[in-house]
């Protein structure tokens, strides 16, 4: 069930959203329904965010290196640098590569990156990607 929910892009409440994320940094501002009328808590926050960015993004990735990604490993830059961590990440059965998301440094975030995850001490390659993993005729 797992592997299902993260083929398809979908977040874990607890893993890869809680109480302290906003919708904007984690790719859900299209839940969130700006009317002028309407207020709410945080509202202006989250319009200067959806307006300028987030420091961090919830991004998927692809492993181009083989291994497999888990919860809390850390995500680097090419010099080894922490950028961010993997909130969810298993083996795909069904692109048979280690897929995952997890929060990194905007500046990082572009679709087709090389972002590196630190497994084992090992920095291992992986490409950012968008969401869903799995369309129908991959």
């Amino acid at each position: 069930r797992d592997t299902l929910r993260l083929e398809m892009g979908m977040c874990l409440y607890g893993n890869d959203i809680d109480d302290t994320t906003s919708p904007i940094q984690a790719g859900l501002g299209w839940i969130t329904k700006f009317t002028d009328n309407k207020k709410f808590i945080d509202k202006n926050i989250l319009l200067e965010q959806k307006k300028n960015g987030t420091p961090t993004k919830l991004v998927g990735f692809k492993m181009l290196s083989r291994g497999i990604p888990r919860h809390e490993y850390e995500i680097c830059n090419a010099s080894g640098n922490k950028i961010g961590h993997v909130t969810s990440g298993t083996m795909s059965p069904m692109l048979k590569v280690g897929i995952g998301m997890g929060y990194i440094k905007s500046e990082f975030s572009k679709v087709d990156s090389e972002i590196y995850l630190k497994i084992r001490e090992k920095l291992l390659k992986a490409k950012v990607v968008k969401f869903p993993f799995y369309k129908k005729n991959t």
